[in-house]
């Protein structure tokens, strides 16, 4: 694959914002919001492994040099529960322990996002950090 532009990777970080952005309400906060970065925070004091937390990073988007990195801590943070619920496709597009690398964003990877940010958000509210 070529290698994407800036202008083809801030139309995948739009639409992937916009299916990001309802969940901006309540507890959950955006602490970045800029072309290029957006960022989803729970915003409630909460213990986590032990340790007090005055909030938990949720999910962000950040265009890298040839993807939009889609940085999904749920799937981190309760692996077990939240993994397989994802689909297999979209499983495939994570790199590391919470990074999928978006590198285009058609019917089926905009489902999976839209799917994701459900499945996580229900996951926190679950463990009561929501």
């Amino acid at each position: 694959m070529a290698k994407l532009t800036q202008p083809e990777l801030l139309c995948i970080f739009n639409t992937l914002k916009a299916e990001m952005k309802p969940f901006e309400a309540g507890n959950m906060i955006a602490v970045f919001d800029m072309e290029g970065k957006y960022d989803l925070w729970t915003n409630k004091p909460v213990v986590v492994a032990g340790r007090p937390r005055e909030r938990i990073n949720f999910a962000g988007i950040i265009v890298q040099s040839n993807y939009v990195g889609f940085y999904y801590m749920p799937v981190y943070c309760n692996p077990d529960k939240v993994a397989p619920q994802l689909s297999p496709e979209f499983m495939k597009l994570l790199k590391g322990k919470a990074c999928f690398h978006i590198k285009k964003t058609d019917e089926q990877v905009i489902a999976d996002v839209r799917n994701a940010m459900r499945i996580g958000f229900d996951q926190y509210e679950k463990n009561g950090w929501l």
